[in-house]
């Protein structure tokens, strides 16, 4: 008897604003398709050559805007919104979307974000997320709790 592997209960979605962790980075980082990569000075100088604006740090007025968007987006797509906490250089949320990607659900969130942050932030800005982002999926209650509690206490 073959055993279907059961759909993920939620995502823990986490993603840095602009040039605020680049590759390279001292702290490690993590290459699109190939992992977790150890640090790489040269590199990093050379991506921060490369950024077309200056690195994006949140403040508490746009920290805000970003959660109040992230929960009428949730709201207007009937995605179960479980923890969000934005921080001055990355957002985490957990969330859940019967027949959404958590791909989506990330490019949806960071598109909705920028759109109520250039509105109102008063900064002209074109890059206020990073590229991408990761995606992890949740598959049991216990796991829930935990990133849960994560998001909301261990900021």
């Amino acid at each position: 008897m073959v055993s279907q592997q059961q759909d993920p209960i939620g995502y823990f979605l986490t993603w840095t604003t602009y040039g605020t962790w680049l590759p390279g980075d001292e702290r490690g980082w993590v290459e699109y398709k190939n992992g977790w990569q150890m640090p790489a000075k040269i590199l990093e100088i050379d991506c921060q050559q490369r950024m077309r604006e200056a690195k994006c740090l949140l403040t508490p007025t746009e920290r805000i805007l970003v959660e109040q968007q992230v929960k009428e987006t949730c709201r207007l797509r009937k995605w179960t919104l479980y923890a969000i906490n934005c921080r001055s250089n990355h957002l985490h949320v957990v969330l859940d979307a019967e027949s959404d990607s958590p791909d989506k659900m990330r490019i949806d969130l960071k598109a909705w974000t920028t759109r109520r942050l250039q509105e109102e932030s008063g900064k002209q800005r074109k890059h206020w997320w990073a590229e991408r982002g990761s995606s992890r999926y949740i598959w049991d209650e216990e796991s829930l709790n935990e990133v849960v509690h994560y998001v909301d206490h261990c900021q």
